[in-house]
């Protein structure tokens, strides 16, 4: 009885102790949300919420205000905070039984087309080019179809490649073209300038643009749903089935996934998996330069800085903007791994703010901030994506067929656009839509996985021996090499073309100038990095050759081929001669 007596007393001190406990955490969470709710908002919070923002779209870089900068940041942070794995992905698509066919749904769906594509800010584009050679296409797009305000910055050359497919007419680019600029300066703070001609230095207007293609794409039978979300795919025998989030159905002979990055069903395909590396971005477009005629392709900071509870080896790019001659857009970025302790979006910010009027020569205050600009590029080693599901396709930035160093899909998108057309409409019309078929159009390229090295080098190590200004010093001496050896070298470089021949001499030109970086090359990127790298530097290698004496023998055979083995071999064809980087031509 004293027993229990003792036990009673016990427990209801442990409940007493534990209700003071609940009550403590009650209080401090109260007073926690008072402080929040009196804290002294950031300068990021102040700058942007002082910015007038109207017409955010979908797409990367569409989006301005400080609300959706904090959702991308808590997105960002949950990729950060995960082990292997963001989270388990939706099942978005799912492949019904063979017994069944797309007719057990007739007179369910709303429409029938040959190509279905998901996502419209990039996707008109192979939307456009498939409607041109006769095919029956409509674009689903989750927001209205229309261009961000910000400009995407690109060649005259890598526009041309829109027009060779018959997305634009040569006017077309006038039309779009909102300011044009040059030179173009590759810069290392403390080392020296680098000049070039032509290199990105046109601002393209997406509104403008996209406007253009989406009249293109309506004057050939082009069908769009605006406001309509991807729900789910259905994929048959016969024919994929699209359920849309307004409870509308649509079928077709294949779909174009090109939601993006963040594509429900690449994280289906990737399983969730974390990103190999990211580049998070931020900027602004502002008005009150003064001397606004030319760009920087790439401004590297002189060291590492420390950003939050990391570090980060900053770059810069600044380019006119078509706005106004006052108007100029930079953009800070930095490479990281998604780790726990990587940087925040607003956390570069913060250091913009100090760091652009000296990298620009204008104090802040001088300044009207017009847009700002932020966005998060993941990248997987595994890539492109190749195709996981039947009459299934990803293209774009979905397709991770941009490079590792490079934030923007446009020009990416511009230089494929042409094969991945073809491809598409020779599988519909050889009926090649399996996924076997399907994957041969996003290949293996190993100039793409080449430059993986190149991210891992420019990334800011926590705990690493090397020097501070390591990076800054090892991009000098790479485009010093390179504009020794001339345009053949450099300029493919700049436009995210690697091929063999130009990095063998480069790398065998830095080795002979400057031996006494190599020993820090081998701390920054690690033994294991540089093993994997070597095997695709050897397949670059291996590529150029087929490219250069297989082609020619195998192409004249082509026409005397069945249809589907046809279809193959100019696949192989194609992923030689782009994974080799020789579509480019000076």
């Amino acid at each position: 009885m004293v027993l229990l007596h003792l036990q009673l007393i016990n427990g209801v001190s442990q409940f007493a102790a534990a209700s003071s406990l609940v009550q403590k955490n009650v209080r401090r969470e109260a007073r926690c949300q008072r402080w929040k709710a009196h804290a002294v908002p950031s300068r990021t919070q102040r700058i942007m919420e002082s910015v007038a923002v109207s017409g955010e779209v979908g797409g990367a870089g569409g989006a301005y205000s400080y609300e959706a900068l904090k959702r991308l940041d808590q997105l960002w942070s949950g990729i950060c905070s995960s082990q292997a794995v963001v989270q388990e992905p939706q099942k978005v698509v799912s492949t019904i039984p063979t017994e069944f066919c797309s007719s057990d749904l007739a007179g369910k769906e709303e429409d029938s087309y040959d190509v279905l594509v998901c996502g419209g800010t990039l996707g008109i584009f192979i939307a456009t080019a498939l409607s041109a050679r006769g095919l029956r296409v409509a674009i689903v797009e989750r927001n209205k179809l229309k261009g961000r305000e910000q400009e995407w910055n690109i060649s005259r050359k890598e526009l041309s490649e829109l027009v060779e497919v018959g997305v634009l007419e040569e006017d077309d680019i006038e039309r779009a073209t909102a300011v044009k600029f040059n030179p173009n300066r590759c810069g290392f703070q403390g080392k020296g300038d680098i000049w070039v001609e032509d290199i990105l230095n046109l601002g393209v207007s997406p509104v403008k643009l996209i406007e253009i293609v989406k009249e293109r794409f309506a004057s050939l039978g082009g069908v769009i749903y605006e406001g309509c979300g991807v729900s789910a795919i259905d994929v048959y025998e016969d024919a994929a089935v699209l359920k849309l989030s307004d409870s509308k159905t649509l079928s077709s002979r294949l779909i174009i996934d090109a939601m993006g990055n963040f594509s429900p069903v690449v994280k289906q395909i990737r399983g969730g998996r974390k990103p190999d590396g990211v580049c998070l971005v931020v900027g602004t477009c502002a008005r009150g330069f003064k001397n606004n005629s030319t760009s920087d392709v790439i401004y590297s900071s002189s060291s590492v800085k420390p950003v939050g509870n990391s570090i980060a080896q900053f770059f810069w790019e600044a380019f006119p903007a078509g706005s106004g001659p006052a108007d100029r857009t930079t953009y800070m970025f930095t490479y990281v791994e998604p780790q726990p302790k990587a940087p925040k979006l607003e956390e570069l910010l913060e250091e913009y703010w100090d760091l652009m009027p000296e990298y620009q020569g204008v104090p802040l205050e001088n300044l009207e901030i017009l847009r700002i600009i932020y966005g998060i590029f993941p990248t997987y080693r595994n890539s492109p994506l190749p195709a996981a599901f039947n009459r299934v396709l990803q293209f774009g930035d979905a397709s991770g067929i941009q490079s590792p160093v490079s934030f923007g899909g446009f020009g990416s998108l511009a230089r494929h656009l042409g094969r991945l057309s073809e491809g598409i409409y020779e599988a519909i019309s050889g009926d090649c839509l399996d996924s076997h078929n399907l994957a041969l159009l996003n290949p293996y390229m190993p100039n793409l996985s080449a430059s993986w090295l190149f991210q891992r080098a420019m990334s800011a190590k926590q705990g690493s021996n090397v020097s501070p200004d390591f990076i800054n010093e090892l991009l000098y001496a790479n485009f010093d090499c390179m504009q020794r050896l001339g345009d053949p070298v450099l300029r493919p470089f700049l436009q995210d073309v690697v091929q063999f021949g130009p990095l063998s001499k480069t790398l065998g030109l830095v080795m002979l100038t400057r031996p006494q970086i190599i020993p820090s090359i081998f701390k920054q990127v690690g033994i294991p990095v540089l093993l994997d790298w070597s095997r695709h530097f050897f397949m670059l290698g291996y590529y150029t050759f087929l490219c250069t004496y297989a082609s020619p023998i195998v192409r004249p055979f082509l026409n005397a081929l069945p249809s589907k083995m046809r279809f193959r071999w100019k696949r192989n064809l194609e992923s030689w001669k782009y994974g080799a980087g020789l579509d480019y031509k000076l």
